[in-house]
């Protein structure tokens, strides 16, 4: 599955110690053959260069941006408000609240700047990019397939699990 080298998709993390906690994320969407950008950025000590990256990750060929960050995580926010492209939020869970601050600064945007927003963590890592990549899959008959497909495949790894309980009762 492999699309051409242009990054479809820019990953901004508001730190880099949240790196780890986007790596399946970013290695799904490698897997689907979706290229990835990863920026360093931080809405709150370098709002201009979360501004400008925001502004011209289009022009550069991205087509969903992606924004993690923790504690009072206004970085999703901060791309949707200098973008017209689909911003996803990632909160994460490197706050003494455990996330709950990113979830909720991630999710209360107001009217006119959406921020599609997943759950905290790892998890949401993975769903960010699963997002990503279904938002890219309107336009593209391939990743959709690869969509239906990795569906199918969770869906029939639940029932090998299933089975496997159900015989050892």
């Amino acid at each position: 599955m492999s699309q051409a080298s242009q990054p479809l998709v820019g990953i901004v993390l508001g730190s880099e110690s949240d790196l780890p906690l986007m790596t399946k994320g970013v290695e799904l969407l490698k897997k689907f053959g979706v290229e990835v950008e990863v920026q360093l950025s931080s809405a709150h000590r370098a709002p201009e260069m979360t501004a400008r990256y925001a502004r011209e990750a289009e022009g550069r060929g991205i087509r969903v941006l992606i924004g993690a960050a923790g504690f009072a995580n206004h970085l999703a926010g901060a791309l949707a408000a200098h973008t017209s492209l689909p911003v996803i939020g990632v909160p994460l869970n490197t706050s003494p609240l455990q996330g709950l601050d990113s979830l909720l600064s991630t999710v209360q945007m107001p009217g006119g700047v959406p921020v599609a927003t997943v759950s905290i963590g790892e998890a949401g890592a993975v769903n960010a990019a699963i997002l990503a990549v279904q938002i890219l899959a309107t336009g593209d008959p391939r990743l959709r397939q690869a969509v239906q497909q990795y569906k199918q495949e969770m869906a029939e790894k639940i029932a090998r699990r299933s089975e496997e309980i159900r015989n050892r009762s």
